[in-house]
Order: C-alpha cells, then structure tokens, then sequence
C-alpha cells in the first residue's frame, strides 16, 4: 500500500514545490488584490448571509473554523452563515486551555509544555466553538508570545493562560484585547516590559513600547482607510513613529511586574514568587513607574506615580488610532480568507472596526462578520482566477484532515506533540513561533516567482521548502494510515469507515472528499488522476475480507493524493 500511494503522490508532489497545477488553482494563495474574485463593485457592499450550496457552506467553514464536517455543512445550509455565526458568538470551550492544564497537573505528574499541543489539538478537531478557537489561532499568530523563548517557555501553564486570554477576547472589543495582551505576564516576559523600571537615572525597557506600535496597533506606516499607505511629496511611504515616540511611549510600561498581595520592591523583582503568579495579569508598582509626561505620537499622556491612568491614556490613544482598523483588519483577512484582499474589502472591513452601526469602536464581532460575510470573501473565484486564496497553513491542513475524517483520541486528551520540526513533522505548532514576528511576515513575497512579478504576497509560504514539502507527505501518509501522536497505536485516529462505504464508486468518493477538504472545487484534472489511482485498486467479489480492505486502501489513496493537491493546499 505504501509503495501504491508513493508512486501516485508523486504525480501531484509538484503542486507543493511549484505551487501551481490544478486546472486554475493557485496555493500560492495570492488574494484578490485587484477585486476579481467576484467581488461587486464597492458602493453594493451588502453582507452575504445565507449560503446557496453545500460547496458554498464549505467554503465559509474553511475560512470560520478548522475544517468543514458533514455536519457543519448541514447546520450552515440549514440555519445560514448568519445564523451560524450568532450560534458560535454564543460558544464557549467546553474545557479552557488552563482547566485541560489543571485536569493533568496531578500530584507527582511531571508537567509538560506539550500539553498545550494537546488541549489545541482537542478543541481544534472536536470543539464546538470552532469560531472562537480559530479566531484565537488567528490572534496567537499577530499578539505572539512563544514558548520557544526560554523565559516564557519556563512557565507553559502561563502561556496556556494566555491562550485562553485570546479566546475570551475573541469576540470582544479591541481596546480590552490590547489592554489583557499588554499586562498578561506572559507577554510581560516575551517583550520583557515585566519588571521594567522608569526612575529618573534609568532609561525604560523600549521593547514592548515598539512592538505595540509596530505589530499590535498602527503599524510602520500611515494607512489610507483602505490599507493602502500614505506617501509624501517624493512618493514615499509615511512613516507612523519615529524613535522619540517609541522612547516616550515606553515610560508608560514601567513599574509593572508580577501579581500578588503586595506591591513590595521585592515582589516587583520576583521574590517571593506568588503561586498564580504566571497565569494573573501584571499590577502595578507606583515606586517603579516614570512620572514625567508620556510623549508620543504627537501627544501626551500626564506623568505621575500612577501607572494605571498612564496606560489607560497610551492604550486609549493607540486603540483609537486610524491605522487599527486597516492594519488589523487586513491581518485578520489574511489568517481566516484572503492573502490579498483588495483595498475595497479591507475599507469596509476597517469601517465596520471604526463603527459597528451603533457607534462602538472596535468590536471583534463586528469585525469578523464583516470579514467573513464580505462579498468577496462569499462569491466563488472563477476556476481560473489565480490571484484569490491563501495558501493553507500546515496547522491548518493537518487539522482539516483530522475533521473531515472523524479523528478521534483514544486516550480523551488529543496526544499531539510538539509538531514544529520541519524535517519530520508539519514545520509549525501552535504557540511556537520563531519570532515576535510569527512563522511569516505579513508581506512575504517567494522570490523569483510569478507572485512576486504581480506584486503579490503568499506568507505562509515563508515554511516552503524541500524538506518541509517531503515531511508533510510522509506525516500526511502516516496519519492517515496509522493516525498521529503520542502511543502504539497512535493516540489520534482518523475514521474512515463512512468515507470507505463510498468507495466502490471512485466519483461518490472524490465528491465528498472534494466538498469536505476542497470547497467541492476539485478540478476536473485532478479529480481524473485520483480517480484512476483509485479505480487501479479492484475490489475483490467474492471475498469479503479483502474488498474491506480494498475500500479502504481506496479511501486512503484518494485521501493523500487530495492533501497534496493544488486544491486542498490553496484554501480558495
């Protein structure tokens, strides 16, 4: 079986390495930077709120969660994308990062970072709130902290406290967002304004006082509403901040450190070290705060001994700045649909940010609806239309697999180690980012490509190479074969029995397989190959036993050949 479905992953292999193929598909992922993917003109800019297909319902479920399912595609059809996102705003986990953490955390249980991986693998594959949890992924990738930095990676129940943070903050207002990412612990260590001091002989900690510019809020440069950058005289890009306003605005992070029931100089430095410490937001220790006035971005916050209203204003001034809106609404696009999204998309985007429709800034929910029901991220691209989509993530593969296919865990607790091992693994896992600056820049362009010749991005792309294409063949098989994770067997197994009931007819086959794991947009190309492979495997009459396994060497076959497709590679 293993030699069958090498010698036929082979044909579609170069859809990895050239990004290309497919009948039209592109998993280069580049957006529709131009406005061709079906988007109306920008003055008809009506929310699409019901789907007309089940192939529509799995397009929105690819962008809105970690993988269509049957009966997710049942539900949207039968309630609408409206309706299913009211359900899902609705949602919570029904176990929280922290409480599968604490349900681990026994008497003589050695703890073990990987148990991050597994409480995102369970509410990734069988979480009811997949909005929520995906949307979360979305923000963990832009408000970094990384456990492969060694402070924040000493204290994996915080990180998992900030996980969950995300989560809540989801559907909530931004300014609330900015403010618990600013004093969680976690981040206080990753960008280490934890314990900063601002004393008249000190010069503060600039760290995270650029990067909550640079990456959190308003970005280098001034954005047009539309995301486009605003240029002087000589045609060059504004920039947002220069070194002074970094320089005053880090004044504001000063006298802040660890949680606990003193504000001590000695609890500030960390002794004695109160037991929540890691998983409790940062207070506020007035004897280490800068009390000169806070100047930047052409403004001030008053100075003090109070660190509490000097965050408030700083937070307040970045959080109402017009470049929020744009440059966060565009990421979000980028995670959940679109690579590049036209300047029309993300100005109605933006606006929703700026106004909700009834007068509150910055509501996420807002946001998200106004993402997700945009016409151009509801209106199919033409099969031709290369410049649409966004490559799929290898998180997000391995997790629409799992989806499509019923994975279950043996043991209850979703056994998926760290997965960030280019060589022999999916090159990324969640909450392990190499930098502040995520897995891949925003605006990541492959060079030497066509992308980069029409100017378009494809940042996922940035993990590409022939290593990482090789591992993910071989985890993809195994995990299809076997399953994935820790145990023998492997804890986490795909079900393919519903999926091998339809195997005597190849077209029933590839139909279900292409609207759970392609957006039922399988190309007429691709659909023939896989349907030859599959047809290559008879199915025995008269012997039961080895037409069982046939059906499922089928399902397996159809299923690899399929995850190494233009179409499953490319979410369009």
């Amino acid at each position: 079986m293993a030699v069958r479905i090498w010698a036929a992953a082979l044909t579609v292999t170069a859809a990895l390495l050239g990004c290309g193929g497919g009948g039209g598909s592109n998993p280069a992922g580049a957006g529709n930077g131009d406005g061709t993917a079906g988007a109306p003109p920008e003055e008809s800019v009506a929310l699409v709120t019901k789907a007309s297909t089940p192939s529509d319902a799995s397009r929105f479920l690819t962008h809105a969660s970690f993988g269509p399912t049957q009966a997710e595609i049942d539900r949207v059809l039968a309630i609408g994308y409206d309706g299913w996102l009211a359900e899902q705003f609705e949602r919570s986990p029904a176990q929280t990062h922290l409480q599968y953490w604490q349900s681990r955390a026994q008497p003589g249980v050695a703890v073990s970072a990987d148990w991050i991986n597994h409480s995102f693998w369970r509410n990734a594959i069988a979480g009811d709130d997949q909005l929520r949890q995906r949307v979360a992924f979305a923000l963990s990738q832009i408000f970094v902290v990384s456990l492969n930095d060694a402070a924040v990676g000493a204290m994996p129940r915080g990180v998992a406290s900030y996980f969950d943070m995300l989560g809540r903050n989801a559907f909530g207002n931004f300014r609330q967002l900015l403010e618990d990412v600013s004093l969680h612990p976690m981040m206080g260590l990753y960008l280490t304004h934890l314990r900063n001091q601002g004393q008249a002989d000190r010069f503060p900690d600039e760290n995270y006082a650029r990067e909550v510019m640079q990456l959190f809020t308003i970005g280098l440069y001034e954005l047009h509403p539309d995301g486009t950058p605003k240029l002087d005289g000589a045609g060059n890009p504004v920039e947002t901040y220069t070194n002074d306003d970094v320089s005053g605005l880090a004044k504001v992070f000063t006298g802040w450190s660890w949680a606990g029931p003193d504000r001590s100089d000695t609890r500030f430095n960390g002794n004695p070290a109160d037991p929540l410490r890691d998983v409790t937001p940062m207070q506020a220790y007035p004897q280490f705060h800068a009390t000169t006035d806070k100047v930047f971005l052409g403004g001030s916050c008053p100075g003090g001994t109070m660190p509490e209203p000097s965050l408030k204003c700083a937070l307040d001034r970045l959080a109402a700045h017009p470049n929020v809106g744009p440059f966060i609404g565009r990421q979000l696009i980028q995670r959940l649909v679109t690579s590049n999204p036209s300047p029309a998309y993300v100005k109605r985007v933006a606006a929703a940010f700026a106004d909700d429709g009834s007068g509150v800034r910055g509501n996420l929910k807002a946001v998200l609806r106004a993402i997700l029901l945009d016409p151009e991220a509801r209106v199919a691209p033409a099969p031709t239309d290369v410049k649409y989509g966004k490559p799929r993530e290898p998180v997000l593969r391995m997790a629409a697999l799992l989806r499509a296919t019923g994975a279950t865990s043996t043991s209850g607790n979703f056994l998926i180690p760290n997965t960030e091992n280019a060589a022999n693994s999916l090159g990324q896992s969640p909450m392990r980012a190499p930098s502040v600056f995520n897995f891949w820049r925003p605006g990541y362009v492959p060079p030497g490509t066509e992308l980069a010749s029409a100017g378009l991005v494809a940042p996922e792309l940035q993990l590409l190479n022939e290593t990482s294409v090789a591992a993910y063949l071989n985890l993809m098989q195994t995990t299809i074969q076997s399953g994935i994770g820790e145990g023998n067997p492997r804890d986490v197994r795909p079900d393919l029995s519903e999926l091998a009931a339809l195997a005597d007819n190849a077209d029933a086959l590839l139909e279900r397989l292409s609207l759970l794991l392609a957006g039922g947009q399988m190309s007429p190309g691709t659909r023939q190959r896989i349907r030859d492979v599959v047809n290559s495997i008879a199915i025995p009459n008269f012997n039961p036993s080895g037409a069982t396994t046939a059906r499922t060497n089928r399902t397996m076959i159809a299923l690899l050949l399929l995850v190494a497709s233009p179409e499953f590679l490319a979410q369009k």
